[in-house]
Parts: C-alpha cells; sequence; structure tokens
C-alpha cells in the first residue's frame, strides 16, 4: 500500500503506471481461446476511452483501429466499422481531442468548443467564411434540401476555383470543415474512409443538441478524463480534452475533489520546482498487483498521445517522425510504441505490404527499462508473440524484419523472420 505524507497517499511510478493502465482496460486477461469481442466489448472499451481518436495515415492499420486491438486483441474491425460510420451509428465525429469518434449524445458537451471555434474562425473574424461567404451559404442549402452528403456528390462551379493555403483542400470542403468545427454540421458516418456530412439537426436527437453550460461541460469532461487516467496530473486532464483554460480545469477538479470523486495524491518522481507536482486519483482507479501485457499502441493511444504523460510515467520520449525528413529520423516512419507488462520497452516501425501478405518491421528499438528495472526476461519473444498476432490480425501471412535498430536482430530472431534492407524513401 502507499505510504502517506500529511495526509496524501504517494504512490511509486511503477504503480503509477499499473493504476493508468487499468484504467485504460489492460488489466483485463485475454485467454488464447476467447471469442472474438463483440459489440457489447467493443462498446464498453470504447466507454472506457471516452475518445477515439482518427488519424488518416494507414501503414500498417488506420489509427483508430489500434486501441481496441491493443487492448482486446485481434477483432473483427468491420464490426467496429458498422458500430462507428454507419448511418445509424450511436457515434458521431468532433474535434474532443482532436478529430475522434464521440457518442452523438455527448454533442452539447462540446458546445462551449463549437463557440469558441465560431468566435475564432467564424463570420467577422476576416477568414476564410468571411471571404467565401456565398459557398458556405450555399452549402447550407445543398445540405437543408438534399440531406447528407460526401464532399464528392456537391456539384457545383464554385468548388472548382484555385486552391489555397487551408490544408490545400477545395472550397466547398473548407466550408464544410469550418461548418462542423462551429457545430452547424455533423457527421452522419463514413463511406469507405470518406466522411457524410449533414446538417446538425439531420444527425444528433433535439435533447443531445441541447447546450451544456461551459463549467458543467468542462467539469463533466474532466470527470471523465480523470476515470480514463486513474491518476493524473492537472495539466493531464486538460490534455484528455485539449481544454486550454487552466483556470476552469482546476475549478473543476476542485469540485470534483468535494464531491468526493478525486482524491489528491503524489506520485514519487512526479516533481515541480522542488516539490511534489499535485495529481489526483479516481475514486473508481484501481491498483492491479501486476499487469500482463504484450502489445504494440498507436501514436494516438491515450497511454502515449501526451508527451509530458508519457515521459512522467514512462520515461519515454515519444515523437512520431512521419513529417520528418527521411535522412534525420531516428526510430523510423511511424514507430508504434511496445508495451510489456507496464513498461514500454521498445518501439517498431511497421508497414503492411499486402501486395505480398507480409508484415515488413522496418525498425526496431529497445527501451531504456523505466525507472532502471530490467526487462522482463522473455521480453523479445513476447513481442514476437505479438507481432505475430499484429499480421495475424491484418491479414498477413508472414513478417519481414529489416535490420535498422538495436533490438532488430533479436526480434528478427525471436520470430524466425526472412530479413530485408532499410526502405530509403519513406
Amino acid at each position: 500500500m502507499p505510504a502517506s505524507r500529511s495526509a496524501v497517499p504517494v504512490f511509486s511510478r511503477a504503480q503509477a503506471r499499473r493504476i493508468a493502465l487499468a484504467a485504460q482496460g489492460f488489466s483485463r486477461a485475454r485467454p488464447d481461446d476467447a471469442p472474438t469481442p463483440g459489440p457489447r466489448l467493443l462498446a464498453s472499451t470504447l466507454q472506457r476511452m471516452a475518445a477515439l481518436q482518427i488519424d488518416s495515415v494507414n501503414v500498417f492499420a488506420r489509427s483508430h483501429y489500434l486501441p481496441l486491438f491493443s487492448r482486446l486483441g485481434a477483432y473483427d474491425a468491420d464490426r467496429l466499422d458498422r458500430m462507428l460510420m454507419d448511418p445509424r451509428s450511436a457515434y458521431t465525429e468532433y474535434r474532443a481531442h482532436e478529430a475522434a469518434f464521440i457518442p452523438r449524445r455527448d454533442w452539447g458537451l462540446f458546445a462551449f468548443r463549437m463557440r469558441a471555434m465560431r468566435a475564432k474562425y467564424g463570420p467577422g473574424t476576416d477568414g476564410f467564411v468571411d471571404h467565401h461567404a456565398a459557398i458556405v451559404q450555399w452549402v447550407r442549402g445543398e445540405l437543408a434540401s438534399r440531406g447528407p452528403l460526401r464532399p464528392a456528390e456537391f456539384d457545383h462551379e464554385l468548388r472548382r476555383v484555385p486552391r489555397g493555403p487551408w490544408w490545400d483542400w477545395d472550397a466547398v470542403k473548407n466550408s464544410l470543415e469550418h461548418l462542423w468545427l462551429f457545430g452547424e454540421v455533423a457527421i452522419a458516418g463514413r463511406r469507405g474512409f470518406e466522411r457524410v456530412y449533414a446538417l446538425a439537426e439531420q444527425v444528433i436527437d433535439d435533447d443531445d443538441r441541447v447546450e451544456v453550460p461551459r463549467a458543467d461541460a468542462i467539469r463533466e469532461l474532466v470527470r471523465r478524463a480523470a476515470r480514463a487516467y486513474g491518476v493524473a496530473t492537472a495539466s493531464d486532464l486538460a490534455d484528455y480534452w485539449r481544454i486550454r483554460d487552466r483556470a476552469a480545469v482546476l475549478a473543476a477538479v476542485a469540485d470534483l475533489v468535494d464531491a468526493g470523486e478525486l482524491e489528491p495524491v503524489h506520485v514519487a518522481g512526479w516533481e515541480r520546482a522542488g516539490g511534489p507536482l499535485p495529481a489526483w486519483r479516481h475514486r473508481d482507479a484501481v491498483l492491479p498487483r501486476r499487469i500482463d501485457a504484450a502489445t504494440i499502441l498507436t501514436p494516438f493511444d491515450p497511454v502515449v498521445w501526451f508527451r509530458d504523460r508519457a515521459a512522467r510515467l514512462f520515461d519515454f520520449d515519444y515523437r512520431i517522425e512521419i513529417y520528418t525528413p527521411a535522412a534525420q529520423r531516428r526510430f523510423g516512419y511511424y514507430s508504434l510504441p511496445v508495451l510489456i507488462d507496464d513498461d514500454l520497452v521498445g518501439r517498431v516501425d511497421l508497414k503492411a505490404d499486402r501486395g505480398r501478405s507480409t508484415l515488413l518491421v522496418q525498425s526496431a528499438w529497445w527501451e531504456r527499462p523505466a525507472a532502471g528495472a530490467p526487462h522482463p526476461r522473455d521480453a523479445v519473444e513476447r513481442i514476437g508473440a505479438a507481432l505475430r498476432d499484429a499480421a495475424r490480425w491484418q491479414g498477413l501471412e508472414s513478417v519481414s524484419v529489416g535490420r535498422w535498430g538495436d533490438a532488430a536482430d533479436e526480434v528478427a530472431g525471436a520470430l524466425g523472420a526472412v530479413r530485408h534492407e532499410r526502405a530509403t524513401g519513406r
């Protein structure tokens, strides 16, 4: 049990890692003979994370598929697609952390953000909406008269105006994205991976569009972040939803402490200006005796998506390198953290070569053990097993390991894998 200092519980960093990983669902056993996870288990896992971040990079698998694989093992991604992207889905998308799948019933929780987006980018700001007012109005009218539409289904001469600096999207797509940020438009599913846009009232029930007052919304979001993280600092709680108003976050924390939902704690090594960094534990958080996990994570998993927290918990300095020139990359184009038990033990840069039905491990690296403790002796064998599982989940028949990285030879040996040379173009 944690020691006490001035009546505030003190946890070791290893204990904090176990609390955090249990809160994210990594303490659940995954027996080899378990059936494929069904809709109820997928939904409960999504609820535990509270938001599922979306990213378009599709080198190994799209990012939003990976958090459920990390927690549940192989599952039917088509089933998840139906849950999240069907027109009758209970989910939609909004800028929750970044772009993320959220329950449609949570739409009103983000009304304060929609107002802020409108104030920053809407009419009267001398931005896109002012300079393209006619197109924006036309887009609204098309959705009102025709219902949900993909961007490709718009047909208008103004769609062919010269492209500018707005993510190099055309004016119609830009209008849709701005109206989505403002909450006037909602995502009514996807076809393939292309968004379907609709007026919010065509997608979100009237009761769910009721605006939650800003302070109440931030309190509820902080509560959910605290439950999802288990133990967290104010910066952690703010980043879960990218809330920039620190005073509002601290006010929410104070309310939740008064209500008995959060407990102030200290974590050894979490310090600021020579003193303990304030942190809080959610009342539902558990401290398991151990975490038995062996899997890969996406860069957009809540376990690692906030760099400061990943450094505090795991001594893990994480930055994806997809925008770094190839010659300057340290670990690879899209390296994925490797979780063994309660530690991030390494990184692997994966690519699915579907033409050859092969999982390419482009690089493999060891991390120094957290807090100086040695990695498990069987770590490399468990990494090999996790990579085999990942390949099977993606329908790939074989694994090939490159020669880049200080763990590459060991991983190749554990897999009995063929080798390939380092790619130079990516």
